[in-house]
C-alpha cells in the first residue's frame, strides 16, 4: 500500500502539541510527523500511532479517546535519548471506523503493512479492546503468534453485555484461524481476578505472573517479553498514585519506574514487532498530566531499548556458548545458549519426532541464568514444561 492509501486512514496532529517545544534536543526535533504533510515511511524504524477509539469501553471512560495528544506533549518534550540515529515518524490519529468493529479493521491493516515494511508500530490512547486489532495484524502472515499483555486484570470475560476491553483476551483466544501459541498475563492482582478465568488459561498452558512475582524479580520478565510477538500495555497495571489518569485505578500495583523496566525489556527484544499503550484517561488525571508523563517514560524507554537491540539471531555462530545439560530423566539433557554480546540465554525444546511439523523443528525458547540453574540442579524448568506441553 502506498504512503497515499494510508493517509487517508488518519488526521494530522495539531500544532498547538508541539508548538511550545523550542530545545533543539527535544525528541519532537528529529521526528518526522503528519503535521501539513503525511510523513514517508520509507526509512523509518518505529511509527507512533494515536488511537481516538472509545466504544469500547463505558461512558464514564469516554476520556481515552484524548489520551494520545495528552501523551505526544510529554513525549515530544523529552530528550533525544543515547542512540545515534532516531528514525521515529508519528503517522497522527487513526480515524474511528463507522462501527468499533470497522476501527480494529483499520488497526489491522495499517500495523500489517508496517509490520511487513519492517517499521514498528507504537500505538498510544484508546481502550484495551484495540489491542485486538492489534492482534489481528498477524492473520496473514503466516506464523504462530506469542502475546504479552501487561495488565492488574485478566479482560477474558465471555459476557456479551460487557464492554469489549473486558472481553477481548477471550476474543483472541477463540479468533479464527487461530494462530495464537502463547499468551502470557504480567501484573495481575488476584483479588482482582476469577479463578476460572486463572483455570482457563492453565488448560490452555497460558501463563500468569502475579504482580507480587514480577516485585520479586523483575528480571525474571525479562524472557517472557522476549518471546512474544506483540505487547499491550493497560495502564489499570501502574498504580494509581504514578498513574491516576485511568478509570481502574488500583492503590497498588507497578511503580512508574517498575513499567519502564518493562517497557527497556521490550524495546531490546529482536522479536517483537508491535506495541501498544492504552486505557489512559486525560479527564481523570492530576493537573500535572501525571499518567501521561508516566506514559511518555515508558515509550521513551521502549524506543531507548529498541535502538539498543543487540542482533541476538543465529545461534550456530561464536557468539555463543553452548551448555548441555544432563537430566536425571527425560529429556536425557538441555541445551541452554547463552549471548556472549547480550548476555541473555536460551534454550532448546525439542519438538515431538511424532508430530507434524507446524511448529518448526526445535523450539528456541527465551529464558534465563535461573532456567539453568534449575536445570543443573536436575529439575525441569516450568518454561521447558510449558513450551513441550503446547508442542505435544
Amino acid at each position: 500500500m502506498e504512503n497515499l492509501d494510508l493517509k487517508i486512514f488518519f488526521t494530522g496532529i495539531d500544532e498547538a502539541v508541539y508548538a511550545d517545544i523550542t530545545s533543539h534536543s527535544a525528541l519532537v526535533k528529529s521526528m518526522r510527523i503528519n503535521g501539513e504533510t503525511f510523513p514517508e515511511l520509507e526509512g523509518a524504524d518505529l511509527a507512533l500511532i494515536g488511537l481516538t477509539e472509545n466504544r469500547g469501553t463505558d461512558e464514564k471512560n469516554s476520556g481515552v479517546s484524548k489520551a494520545a495528544n495528552e501523551i505526544r506533549r510529554k513525549l515530544y518534550s523529552l530528550k533525544k535519548g543515547h542512540a545515534t540515529s532516531t528514525r521515529l515518524i508519528d503517522l497522527g490519529n487513526l480515524s474511528p471506523g463507522i462501527t468499533q468493529e470497522e476501527t480494529n479493521l483499520r488497526i489491522k491493516e495499517v500495523c500489517q503493512i508496517l509490520i511487513q515494511e519492517n517499521i514498528l508500530p507504537v500505538l498510544i490512547g484508546g481502550s484495551h479492546d484495540l489491542a485486538y486489532g492489534q492482534y489481528m495484524a498477524y492473520e496473514d502472515l503466516e506464523k504462530l503468534v506469542s502475546v504479552v499483555s501487561i495488565d492488574a486484570f485478566l479482560d477474558m470475560e465471555d459476557e456479551k453485555e460487557l464492554p469489549e476491553n473486558q472481553r477481548h483476551i477471550h476474543k483472541m483466544m477463540v479468533h479464527e484461524p487461530n494462530y495464537l501459541f502463547n499468551f502470557n498475563l504480567l501484573g495481575y492482582q488476584t483479588y482482582l481476578t476469577d479463578p476460572n478465568a486463572m483455570a482457563v488459561l492453565e488448560r490452555f498452558y497460558f501463563e500468569a505472573h502475579r504482580l507480587g512475582q514480577i516485585r520479586e524479580d523483575i528480571k525474571e520478565t525479562e524472557p517472557l517479553i522476549r518471546d512474544a510477538d506483540l505487547l499491550s500495555f493497560d495502564i489499570t497495571a501502574i498504580k494509581g498514585c504514578d498513574a491516576p489518569g485511568n478509570a481502574l485505578a488500583q492503590p497498588f500495583g507497578l511503580t512508574g519506574e517498575e513499567a519502564c523496566q518493562l517497557c527497556w525489556y521490550a524495546g531490546l527484544s529482536e522479536k517483537l514487532s508491535s506495541v501498544g499503550f492504552f486505557e489512559y484517561n486525560p479527564e481523570l488525571d492530576d493537573s500535572r498530566k501525571t499518567t501521561a508523563g508516566v506514559m511518555a517514560t515508558m515509550i521513551w524507554y521502549f524506543i531507548e531499548g529498541f535502538y539498543n537491540r543487540k542482533s541476538d539471531l543465529s545461534f550456530t555462530s561464536n557468539d555463543y556458548k553452548r551448555y548441555i545439560v544432563s537430566m536425571p530423566s527425560e529429556p536425557n539433557t538441555i541445551t541452554f545458549y547463552k549471548s556472549n554480546s547480550s548476555e541473555k540465554w536460551w534454550m532448546e525444546v525439542p519438538h515431538p519426532e511424532e508430530k507434524n511439523s507446524r511448529f518448526g523443528r526445535n523450539f528456541m525458547v527465551p529464558c534465563s541464568y535461573k532456567d539453568y540453574t534449575t536445570a543443573v540442579e536436575g529439575e525441569l524448568p516450568e518454561r521447558w514444561i510449558s513450551v513441550y506441553a503446547k508442542l505435544i
